[in-house]
């Protein structure tokens, strides 16, 4: 049965990683989202503090073993302090895991080192497309074999740090099963088509992408030849998700409460109210709830059991649902105040409100 227990070295890691999101990200969060943009120095800051290193074994030049469970538990710690610089630092995950997951082992003895060895880079990776109901295992991007390599057309939406990508994970239709294919920066045929504007994570640049005719060698295929299954990338994504949404409600369920515990109406604390005390105690129950969840995904995915991908799928689920419920109604208990930006339940509630859009810009 697995544990609730973080290990010594998971510990260290979520107490470095809580420090950084209270002293780092949250004091600058409310002045990224009005100019669009997490200072560099506070990414690197939190990329030095080797989330995505401690998940990668010292033959690929890092000092751990990739779990989910510790994935999760990183997510979470940074989105407390926010989500879009939460994001920011996660970035290159989305690059160097599908390569760890799916790659050959040349594929991770060349592209991961240069990643995690350096400072905080671009690298990024292009799954959603601009269409409703989007389907990850059906994609419209398209990758076919051609002179000894692949072609790759198509559009992507929601592509993190695309501008001045230092290398990309792009997923694409071959045959009928979704394949991650590396695209190197510089590649002719992959133009920015400029940054999207979001209700919510404004600070987080994302870019639609238009892959045109893109040629690639045939060793660019994640896993070579014969290619790879897509379950693992997809159920980490999930995974992040629910770990980022999870984090997020607990830093506004917080807020709230402490507010509600401090705020006096007509002489009597507002925590007193019967009304707000119960959707306190909902917020609250809700957050242990989908927290235990997303654990016990992470936990299956990582004992490889047969259930862990449906697992993965109702935490991202719930963990979605649950943001937009904690985050509303912790606008809800601040009244007035809580519609004002010099509170930052606004922007929890609008960043909430994307989380079910997120799959291809966040992994564990």
């Amino acid at each position: 049965m697995y544990s609730f227990e973080p290990s010594d070295e998971q510990k260290m890691l979520v107490d470095a990683l809580g420090r950084y999101a209270s002293g780092d990200l949250r004091p600058m969060a409310h002045e990224a989202d009005e100019s669009f943009e997490v200072p560099v120095g506070v990414i690197r800051k939190g990329w030095e503090l080797g989330y995505l290193q401690a998940s990668v074994p010292e033959d690929y030049g890092g000092f751990g073993d990739r779990q989910a469970v510790t994935g999760a538990l990183a997510a979470e710690e940074l989105a407390y302090g926010d989500l879009a610089g939460a994001l920011a630092v996660m970035t290159p995950g989305l690059y160097v895991t599908p390569i760890l997951l799916s790659g050959t082992e040349a594929q991770k003895q060349e592209l991961i080192p240069p990643v995690i060895e350096a400072d905080w880079k671009p690298y990024t990776a292009a799954l959603v497309e601009p269409r409703l109901e989007f389907d990850a295992n059906d994609l419209l991007t398209s990758a076919r074999a051609e002179d000894g390599g692949y072609v790759i057309n198509g559009t992507k939406v929601f592509v993190p740090y695309a501008q001045n990508y230092e290398g990309m994970v792009v997923y694409a239709r071959l045959g009928d099963k979704t394949q991650g294919f590396i695209v190197p920066k510089g590649t002719a045929g992959v133009e920015i088509a400029g940054r999207q504007k979001l209700m919510g994570i404004r600070a987080l640049p994302v870019y639609k992408v238009n892959f045109k005719d893109v040629r690639l060698p045939a060793g660019s295929l994640l896993g070579g030849e014969a290619g790879h299954e897509f379950a693992p990338i997809l159920n980490a994504m999930r995974i992040g998700i629910a770990g980022l949404a999870t984090g997020l409600s607990r830093a506004a369920f917080e807020y709230a409460r402490d507010y509600a515990k401090e705020r006096d109406v007509f002489g009597v604390k507002v925590a007193q109210k019967q009304a707000i005390a119960f959707m306190l105690a909902e917020m609250a129950t809700e957050i242990e709830a989908i927290r235990a969840l997303v654990w016990e995904a992470a936990w299956m995915l990582d004992a490889d059991k047969p259930d862990g991908g449906r697992q993965a799928y109702l935490a991202q689920l719930g963990a979605q649902d649950m943001a937009m419920m904690v985050t509303d109604r912790a606008v809800q208990i601040l009244g007035g105040h809580g519609y004002i930006r010099e509170h930052p339940v606004e922007l929890w509630m609008r960043n909430g409100r994307g989380i079910a859009t997120f799959l291809g810009m966040a992994i564990v």
